[in-house]
């Protein structure tokens, strides 16, 4: 809490529309113990998962996600959101919203949250398809998943421009 009190940025999360239509867009897809990590290129057309982050502390995440922000000069920050499979909140979704706002006083970009219901499955799914093994899938999923929660925020974007 005492880093609420000396922040000069404000702890609004984002609206997807307001995120900057060029330059690259950083996607987490939290977890409990690993984050899943993507980015995607300058004219956001396309994301790619990078490697996940180990869930230690806030800080290490803090540290690491700032790191990649910088390394890739990332323009916004998407954080998936886990809905119940009927919308509703999960005990999941309070976490994710505390992390969002916590990197949008930490980041001097603007962070924004989209729904990620079946974004695991679907991560799943397309690496089996490229005939991985569920083994060599564990250590991918997460970012996988991170970057099927990016194209969902690309394909939203594009379709928002006049």
């Amino acid at each position: 809490m005492t880093q609420d009190l000396y922040t000069t940025n404000t702890s609004r999360v984002a609206d997807i529309s307001e995120l900057p239509r060029q330059g690259r867009l950083l996607a987490l897809d939290p977890g409990t113990k690993r984050v899943g990590v993507a980015i995607c290129d300058e004219t956001q057309m396309v994301s790619r998962p990078l490697e996940r982050v180990e869930r230690s502390s806030w800080k290490k995440l803090l540290e690491k996600v700032k790191a990649i922000v910088s390394e890739f000069d990332a323009v916004g920050l998407v954080i998936g959101l886990p809905l119940e499979f009927d919308g509703s909140e999960s005990p999941m979704s309070a976490e994710a919203r505390e992390m969002a706002r916590k990197f949008s006083l930490s980041l001097q970009i603007p962070v924004a949250m989209e729904d990620e219901r079946m974004t695991s499955y679907a991560a799943k799914s397309r690496l089996w398809e490229r005939g991985l093994s569920i083994k060599e899938s564990r250590s991918l999923v997460d970012s996988e998943a991170a970057a099927i929660i990016l194209s969902d925020v690309l394909e939203r974007l594009r379709a928002d421009r006049p």
